[in-house]
């Protein structure tokens, strides 16, 4: 028996045991604040859609959200696990934002745990494990958004574990059918529900496969397409269904209209070409100042490189490179249009693996002696990196406290069920408005727009921007045929609804209709 190996797992366990309390710790700050912190329209989205499934309906195939007029609003996302498991937590305690919260943070601690064990295997080293372990645990990307009540941090765990588990199949079981295969299958497949940015991690898995059996055992082999379609199947099948019903087509609506054309036009265009790299060194400009930091991105490009030129031994080196590869160009074609750095999450666990394999490097490459040294450095590495990661972030805790009052107060105030247009574009005020109706642009919204509205039940009109409401010279002469509940309050509210129309109101509509025609000749 290898006592000595024995302890150092111990010791190894209590050293995780630690990160991950390190990392529960940076997780907590700003864990009671309301949704409206950043980003504040994709947490209301995401609280919406939890509360509408306790509230409305519970099949988590029918996703909700509070907008685009009376419910159903079903919507066409990625599979909703963690709003799907807060609304679990609602239906036994009541509605409170925090179970979202609580869930994504169990979701990050556990990518930090799996992370551990990845890069033990991956690179033979308990060292590795630990160090990859810890960068992930305090990467100012996975530290915020790692209490956000979004989908992203979930979609980073089961993408680390399905890669893992992948790469353990293809390399401890030769890829064959068993117990391992069924494991990588279903992790796969619920990393790609979870958000089809996982789909990056298809890359690395394929690159393991060729790299392991050779291009014609892979092709050859009936387990490579059970694989894929057990992975890729469900995901078609529940985005099918769920566009179905859906009245907004957020994920294929941004590819549609967005993320081709403006692929197309670099694939066509030199001058097109030339500015999407400029808006990729934007994206990479983000990666290392709110996802990674700049302590740690300059450690995991360092790393890429020592480990290379050390040539440390790896059980697969092709799945870390096609990880690589596959990131950069998901940046190029997506990031570079969806401007925003959370959809840069896949690269952190990679980061966090290459970390823990230069920590390895270290240890075989030193003599002793520096490797003390070295290990001495590692809290002192590991503070300045919290530093760095709190700095980065710290903006983002801020939430505006009038605008969640003023909201709250509305929610008491308005009759419960009243369907409602919002002058302002934030699900997170809606959220916490607690109507359903629309969020409109105020300069937009017509009173034909209105009058829609109007008909299919709406009858309180939230001028939350009332400058731009104003600016709106149509619809603000419209309105004014309805009365207003406190017109000097910050958001005044027009009651809509047609019993409560002001006397003469049709005839100084026409003679505003007039006066502008005049105007314009």
């Amino acid at each position: 028996m290898d006592v000595s190996g024995s302890r150092l797992g111990r010791y190894a366990i209590v050293a995780l045991a630690a990160i991950l309390v390190l990392g529960l710790a940076l997780r907590l700050r700003g864990i009671h604040a309301p949704i409206l912190d950043h980003p504040g329209w994709r947490q209301g989205d995401t609280a919406a859609i939890a509360r509408n499934f306790a509230t409305l309906d519970f099949n988590p195939f029918h996703p909700q959200t509070d907008y685009n007029g009376p419910p159903p609003n079903y919507v066409e996302l990625e599979l909703q696990i963690v709003p799907w498991l807060a609304a679990v937590g609602y239906k036994l305690f009541g509605i409170h934002e925090i179970f979202g919260r609580l869930i994504t943070i169990g979701f990050s601690l556990g990518t930090v745990a799996v992370l551990y064990f990845f890069a033990r295997w991956f690179f033979a080293s308990r060292a590795a494990g630990l160090i990859a372990a810890l960068a992930y645990a305090v990467y100012p990307g996975s530290t915020y958004y790692g209490r956000t009540f979004m989908p992203d941090t979930t979609m980073a765990f089961f993408l680390t574990a399905a890669v893992f588990a992948s790469a353990c199949w293809i390399c401890d079981d030769d890829a064959r059918f068993g117990r391992r295969f069924i494991y990588a299958a279903i992790l796969t497949a619920l990393a790609l529900l979870a958000k089809p940015v996982a789909i990056v991690g298809l890359v690395p898995i394929a690159a393991t496969l060729v790299a392991a059996r050779g291009w014609r055992a892979t092709l050859q082999a009936p387990s490579t397409y059970a694989f894929f379609v057990l992975a890729i199947v469900p995901y078609l099948a529940y985005d099918a269904y769920v566009s179905s019903i859906a009245e907004w087509h957020w994920a294929s609506g941004i590819t549609r209209l967005h993320v081709l054309p403006s692929l197309r036009a670099a694939l066509t265009s030199r001058d097109a070409f030339v500015a999407k790299l400029g808006d990729f060194g934007g994206a990479y400009s983000m990666l290392e100042t709110t996802m990674i930091g700049h302590l740690g991105i300059g450690i995991a490009l360092v790393a890429i490189v020592l480990t290379t030129i050390w040539r440390l031994p790896k059980r697969s080196p092709a799945l870390m490179w096609a990880w690589l590869a596959a990131a950069i160009v998901y940046a190029y074609v997506v990031v570079t249009v969806e401007r925003v750095d959370y959809y840069l999450y896949v690269f952190l666990p990679l980061a966090a693996l290459w970390t823990g394999g230069f920590a390895e490097a270290l240890r075989r490459t030193l003599p002793t002696n520096a490797r003390r040294i070295a290990a001495a450095i590692v809290p002192i590495v590991a503070i300045g990196a919290i530093v760095d990661a709190r700095a980065a972030v710290t903006p983002y805790y801020a939430y505006k406290k009038a605008v969640y009052r003023q909201a709250k107060a509305l929610a008491a105030t308005l009759p419960p069920g009243a369907i409602v247009v919002m002058a302002h574009y934030d699900p997170s005020v809606l959220y916490y408005i607690d109507r359903k109706g629309w969020q409109e642009d105020p300069i937009a919204w017509t009173p034909f727009d209105e009058e829609s509205a109007i008909k299919k039940g709406a009858r309180y009109f939230i001028a939350i921007e009332r400058r731009r409401v104003e600016r709106n010279a149509d619809l603000y002469a419209w309105l004014q045929r309805f009365p207003v509940i406190a017109p000097n309050a910050a958001w005044p509210v027009y009651e809509t609804d047609p019993a409560k129309i002001k006397p003469g109101a049709e005839e100084r509509w026409n003679a505003f209709r007039r006066a502008e025609r005049s105007r314009q000749r």
